[in-house]
């Protein structure tokens, strides 16, 4: 007999479609091999694949990219929470997830607007690699690094005409982290873009995981505890972000795009 999944495709970050970050989310009775989901990730082709596993009143969650398993993903956990709201009818006002990075937390605040509590990730000052250096093409003022490095740059005009060339910057093996470059916003408190060396997805849309150091980094030098934040890729996204010392709050929408049956053999 064939297995068959169901599998939801979202856009998060987003009120609007095609915009924000794409995920995919697929429900499990039990964890399936790990080269299998990596496998399934990679055929979905976006950069992170969410599986989770109904257990008793919480859920247990991973999140993959189409080469590696990650320790955190905000999109994708706001985009689980989409689903499994749906799922139970809007019967829960928390949605609970055990995942590697602990317990984390979402609070459905209506049927396409949910707040994420994730881990706060302060940086410290740190040296650029040399190959990441090259790889960009304009430099950074700061340095400082968290899972990811986090450069700082004198203004959006740097942020959206900055170029990175990935033949280079994939000389590095940042995993599970990447680079995310801000500087302060126009229109937002702070804008930001993410790249992940080795990925076959270099830039990526809307990061919420980057944002558990970029809120913390932005709360001392802007000293606001509540802040708004843009992310400067090509799809773009937005997110209402709050600091708790030990914690960070991400706010967003998710849109529905997709609803589909995977058949495995």
């Amino acid at each position: 007999m064939k297995d068959l999944w169901t599998i939801y495709k979202v856009d998060a970050f987003t009120g609007t479609l095609f915009k924000g970050n794409p995920a995919c989310v697929i429900e499990v009775q039990h964890w399936p091999a790990k080269e299998l989901m990596l496998n399934i990730a990679a055929e979905n082709a976006v950069a992170e694949t969410a599986f989770f596993k109904r257990n008793g009143k919480r859920y247990e969650l991973r999140w993959f990219t189409p080469e590696i398993e990650m320790d955190l993903c905000g999109h994708a956990t706001l985009a689980t929470a989409h689903i499994v709201n749906g799922l139970n009818k809007g019967s829960e006002r928390r949605i609970c997830f055990d995942t590697a990075s602990g317990e984390l937390q979402v609070e459905v605040l209506g049927p396409d607007t949910y707040s994420m509590l994730l881990p706060c990730r302060p940086v410290e000052e740190a040296i650029l690699p040399d190959v990441i250096s090259q790889a960009l093409s304009i430099q950074p003022q700061e340095v400082f690094k968290a899972r990811d490095f986090v450069l700082y740059y004198s203004s959006q005009e740097e942020i959206e005409n900055l170029k990175v060339d990935k033949n280079i910057l994939d000389r590095i093996n940042l995993d599970p982290g990447g680079v995310v470059v801000t500087a302060e916003g126009r229109e937002s408190d702070f804008v930001s873009r993410y790249f992940t060396p080795q990925s076959s997805i270099l830039e990526d849309p809307v990061t919420g995981s980057s944002h558990c150091s970029l809120i913390p980094f932005w709360r001392e030098r802007l000293g606001k505890d509540r802040m708004k934040a843009y992310q400067l890729s090509e799809r773009g996204g937005l997110l209402y972000c709050s600091y708790l010392v030990d914690k960070v709050r991400i706010r967003g929408q998710v849109v529905d795009y997709m609803k589909g049956l995977i058949q495995l053999q």
